[in-house]
């Protein structure tokens, strides 16, 4: 008697998800390659549903802010990690990387240094100190950007961490 599998390739096991403290170490790693300033880890566990981990790290330029999303978001998918959603690339001055269990801030010095997001979980902010802030215009934006890249940080433009334009 012929068995009703036989012939049948058993299906694939389910590939295994990257644990949170898995995704928390390759956004670091990635941030740290993309030289990331004054990143901070806030631990969310018993604070927040929403995830297990805050990344909060500051670029450059909007350019600077762009690529280091673009890069994050490539290599947590190398990394397994499904359904990343990432919200600000079209002006870079402030990214958002949803990766479930970690999500990461990223900013242009100036605009992290007006929202500080970290006072409101009450942590220490990395980034003091700061001089030559913009002053923001009625419509809400900054009046002048000291990197004279205030344009449009879209998907086209060509992200080089290592030079400036």
């Amino acid at each position: 008697m012929i068995s009703p599998d036989a012939g049948q390739q058993s299906p694939a096991p389910a590939a295994t998800l990257p644990t949170a403290a898995e995704v928390l170490e390759a956004a670091e790693r990635s941030l740290d390659d993309d030289k990331a300033e004054g990143a901070i880890v806030i631990d969310l566990a018993g604070r927040s549903s929403m995830a297990d981990y805050l990344i909060i790290a500051t670029g450059r330029s909007t350019r600077h802010v762009g690529a280091m999303a673009e890069n994050l978001r490539e290599r947590l998918r190398a990394r397994g990690v499904r359904g990343i959603e990432i919200e600000g690339l079209p002006h870079c001055d402030w990214v958002l990387i949803d990766g479930g269990d970690v999500i990461v801030h990223l900013f242009r010095a100036e605009v992290r240094a007006f929202y500080n997001l970290e006072k409101m979980w009450g942590v220490e902010s990395p980034v003091t100190g700061l001089t030559g802030l913009a002053p923001v215009s009625a419509e809400g934006g900054y009046e002048d950007d000291e990197y004279g890249d205030d344009e449009v940080c879209d998907d086209d433009d060509a992200y080089d961490v290592d030079s400036e334009a």
